[in-house]
Order: C-alpha cells, then structure tokens, then sequence
C-alpha cells in the first residue's frame, strides 16, 4: 500500500476509534436523537446525518490545517520537524497507547457547555446538524484529544497533509451519526441494539488499536536508537 494512502486510513481510523470512544459516543449519540427527530422524513434524515459529519470534518480540517501551517511556515520549525519527525514519532505513539489502554489515569474537566450549546443549536433546521458538528468536534475528552493531537498532526505534518488528512479524521468521527441516517432512510430496524454493542465493542478495539500503538513505537524507538549507536 502506497504510504499515502497508509495515511489516509490511519487518518479515518484514527475518526472511528475517537467517535466510539466513551466521551464523543456521548456526544454522537444526542447528535442522533437530533437527527432522527424527522423518521417519518427519511431524506431530511439523511441530509442531517450528512450536514453533521460535514461539519465534524469541516471543523478538524480547520483546526488541524492552521497548527500544521504554523509549524511548516517556520522554517526553522519545520526543518526541526523534518529532522525529528521520524525520532520523535515512537515515543509519541507509546504515549498514545498508554492513554487509549487508560494506564495512567486521565480526566479533562468540562464545564457542560457543548451540551447546553447543543441544545439550543438543536431547534434549528438543517443548518443545525452542521453546527451541531462542528460544536462536538472541539469538544476534546482524554482519548479524542491523545488520537488528534498525539497521533493525527504529527502524521499530517510527517505527510505534509494540513487538509486530507484532518478531514478523512473527521469523517471518521461522525460515521456513526452518518450510519445511522443512513439506517433509517433506508428503513433499517433494531437500532438501538447496534448501537448498544458499540459501548462493548469500544473497549476491546481501543484496548488492541493501544497495544498495537505501544509495540510499534517501541519498534520505531529501538530503529531510531540503533540508527543513533550505529
């Protein structure tokens, strides 16, 4: 697989594990109850479901494309970051790890605002689910914070990507908002059982996705020190 496209789908899988992940599965799940307020309108439905992931998208591309730009627009930063990059991205991924299998503790006080925000976000029109997306992706909890900022810059930055790459992240975070517009346009039923497992399911994919981040930063770390004695 061509390395940018290795990136492209760490970039959305990076999204998917965040939008399942305790804190934002929160957030996706009032996003639901918004945009499944029309069920007898299954293409207003989906149009919401569409508005709030482009709005989540929207937002991280934002937000990732002015930090990566302010570090690539400095050239002595950049240069560091061209240098360091690859040393530093071991360590990085082993911090990561940590955090998603919940080692060390970690707790991100929020004043509820998002929630309330939501709310009054909520009463409007279509225009609302875009709001609505954009509102929950700066809502940072520990594990969407480590993902984005410990895994999704630095990878953007290595591919020099400050647009694609936040975005497909983004995408990834509404997908169960998304899916779920989509299940009810098509008319699926029985979906508060599939979105119930997801809480089980989370545990487990974000336990692995933490150990797989663990062992390859320790390879990269080992690579890296070997290089240096060499």
């Amino acid at each position: 697989m061509p390395e940018w496209a290795l990136a492209a789908a760490s970039s959305l899988w990076f999204g998917i594990l965040t939008s399942i992940s305790p804190c934002p599965l929160a957030t996706n799940i009032t996003a639901m109850s918004f945009v499944g307020r029309r069920v007898g309108s299954p293409g207003r439905v989906l149009l919401a479901g569409v508005l709030y992931t482009l709005g989540r998208s929207l937002t991280y591309m934002v937000v990732g494309a002015l930090l990566v730009w302010s570090l690539l627009s400095a050239p002595r930063v950049s240069l560091v970051l061209q240098r360091t990059m690859n040393k530093a991205l071991g360590p990085i991924l082993i911090v990561v790890g940590v955090l998603l299998l919940e080692v060390i503790p970690l707790r991100i006080p929020s004043s509820g605002f998002a929630q309330r925000a939501g709310g009054r976000i909520a009463k409007l029109g279509p225009l609302g689910a875009l709001l609505l997306g954009a509102l929950f992706a700066l809502t940072f909890c520990p594990v969407s914070a480590a993902l984005f900022f410990g895994s999704l810059l630095p990878l953007a930055v290595e591919q020099n990507s400050p647009l694609l790459l936040p975005a497909l992240y983004g995408v990834g975070t509404g997908i169960p908002v998304l899916g779920f517009a989509v299940a009810i346009a098509l008319g699926a039923k029985s979906l508060g059982k599939a979105f119930g497992r997801l809480t089980r399911v989370e545990r487990w994919v974000r336990r692995l996705t933490g150990a797989v981040f663990i062992g390859v930063g320790i390879y990269l770390t080992l690579v890296n020190l070997v290089q240096v004695g060499g």
